[in-house]
C-alpha cells in the first residue's frame, strides 16, 4: 500500500475538454486526464505517489539546512493555512484534523 491512499482523489468529467480530469486536492492539481475514467484514476494515483517522494526528499533537504543553520522552524501555521485553502477551494471536502507538527533544530 503506497501513501497516496491517505489523500482524497477526484477524477471528474470535464463537458470542456471533453474528458475525465484526476486531481488532489492539496497535493497537485489538474494532473491526468483521459477517456477512460479508471485509467486517469490510475495515472492520479501515480503522480501522487511521485509528489508525494519529491516532498520527502524536500523535507529532507530542509531539515538538513535547518540543522546547518541552527534554525527553528513552524509548521502550524503553514499547516493551519493548507486547510484554509482547501476548504475554501473545496468546500465538499472534509479536512480532517491534521497534527500539528513544531520542529527546532
Amino acid at each position: 500500500m503506497t501513501e497516496s491512499v491517505k489523500y482524497v482523489k477526484i477524477v471528474e468529467w470535464s463537458d470542456e475538454d471533453e474528458c475525465f480530469i484526476g486531481y488532489c486536492p492539496g497535493i497537485i492539481g489538474p494532473c491526468a486526464h483521459g477517456p477512460d475514467e479508471i485509467e486517469v484514476y490510475r495515472q492520479l494515483c501515480e503522480i501522487v505517489d511521485e509528489w508525494i517522494e519529491i516532498f520527502h526528499h524536500a523535507v529532507d533537504l530542509l531539515f538538513e539546512y535547518l540543522l546547518e543553520r541552527g534554525e527553528e522552524i513552524n509548521f502550524e501555521s503553514l499547516l493551519a493555512d493548507q486547510e484554509k485553502s482547501l476548504s475554501e477551494s473545496h468546500p465538499q471536502i472534509q479536512v480532517s484534523d491534521v497534527p500539528l507538527v513544531t520542529v527546532t533544530v
